[in-house]
């Protein structure tokens, strides 16, 4: 599984690098920002984003999540991470494509069921 972690936050990269690391199938990629994301998800083509919202930068995450729904990688699997709780913050990352939104603090253990039922594109 091709697995993109985007966050400006470097202490939640390793988090979700540390998790993902325990199955040898996963191939992890990361991005700092939206543009370094919107860069990966070009050369990569990952099956699945997990992806910050709010980030330095001109790119915000709702941005990259808008982007990757209406082009050739539609079919990759977003996961917002956000901080932002608010019913209405929700609301809005699922309008703008994403398949599903989980506040932080998030469990790891969560972020692994969702990868592990996620179905292979191939």
């Amino acid at each position: 599984m091709k697995i993109l972690i985007v966050d400006d936050n470097m202490q939640i990269r390793q988090l979700l690098r540390i998790t993902f690391s325990t199955n040898p199938n996963n191939v992890l990629f990361e991005a700092s920002n939206g543009q370094e994301a919107l860069d990966l998800i070009r050369s990569k083509s990952p099956d699945i984003v997990f992806l910050d919202i709010m980030m330095p930068g001109d790119i915000d995450g709702l941005d990259v999540c808008e982007f990757i729904k209406t082009s050739e990688y539609k079919s990759c699997f977003v996961v917002l991470l956000s901080a932002k709780g608010q019913k209405t913050d929700i609301e809005l990352g699922l309008e703008r494509g994403a398949n599903m939104y989980l506040t932080k603090p998030f469990s790891p253990m969560a972020l692994l069921e969702i990868v592990e039922n996620l179905p292979s594109k191939g």
